[in-house]
C-alpha cells in the first residue's frame, strides 16, 4: 500500500514538474519580458487599488475569469477606453490571458500609454487555476470551466473543466 501512495505521489509531482518546465519553454520562446512577470504566489500581495485586465476573446472571459477582472480583449483592445477608466498612471494593472502571450502584447501597449505599474500574469488565467484558485463565471458565481482557446493550448490547463470551440 505504501508503494502505491508513493507511486502516485511521485507521478503527481513529476506530472506538475513537466507541465511547469512547458509552460516556462512557451513564455520564452514567445514573450520577450517586455512587460515584468507577476507569479501566482506573488498576487496575495495585490490590493483594492489593483485592476486585473483579461485580454482574451470575449468568449473566453464569458466562460470564465478572475474575479472582478475588467475585460479589455486583445483584437478589440482600445486603448482610449482604458486612459478614461484608469486616469491614475501608477495605478497597479495585471494582465493575463491563457498563459501569458496576449497579455504581454497588451501590457506593452499600457506601458507605451504611460501605464507604469503594469504586470504580466505568469502563465495567465491556466496557472491561476492549475493552483486551485478560482475562477467565476460572472461577478458572483464560481465555476471549474476555462476556455482553452483550443485543444493544443489546452494542455497548460491541469486542473478544472478544458473549454474549446
Amino acid at each position: 500500500m505504501r508503494f502505491m501512495y508513493s507511486l502516485i505521489a511521485f507521478v503527481l509531482v513529476n506530472t506538475s514538474i513537466l507541465g511547469q518546465k512547458k509552460l516556462d519553454k512557451a513564455l520564452n520562446q514567445l514573450n520577450t519580458d517586455s512587460v515584468p512577470y507577476i507569479f501566482v504566489s506573488e498576487l496575495e500581495q495585490a490590493n483594492d487599488k489593483t485592476v486585473f485586465f483579461d485580454t482574451r476573446k470575449k468568449e473566453e472571459y464569458e466562460v470564465s475569469h478572475l474575479k472582478d477582472a475588467v475585460w479589455v480583449g486583445y483584437e478589440s483592445f482600445k486603448e482610449e477606453a482604458v486612459i478614461h477608466k484608469i486616469t491614475d498612471k501608477s495605478t497597479p494593472i495585471i494582465v493575463y490571458c491563457s498563459i501569458g502571450v496576449r497579455s504581454e502584447d497588451i501590457g506593452e501597449k499600457l506601458q507605451k500609454a504611460g501605464y507604469t505599474n503594469v504586470k504580466n500574469l505568469y502563465g495567465g488565467i491556466f496557472e491561476w487555476k492549475n493552483q486551485g484558485h478560482s475562477v467565476y463565471k460572472n461577478k458572483t458565481t464560481v465555476t471549474d470551466s476555462v476556455h482553452t482557446f483550443n485543444k493544443q493550448w489546452s494542455r497548460y490547463l491541469n486542473q478544472g473543466i478544458k473549454v474549446y470551440d
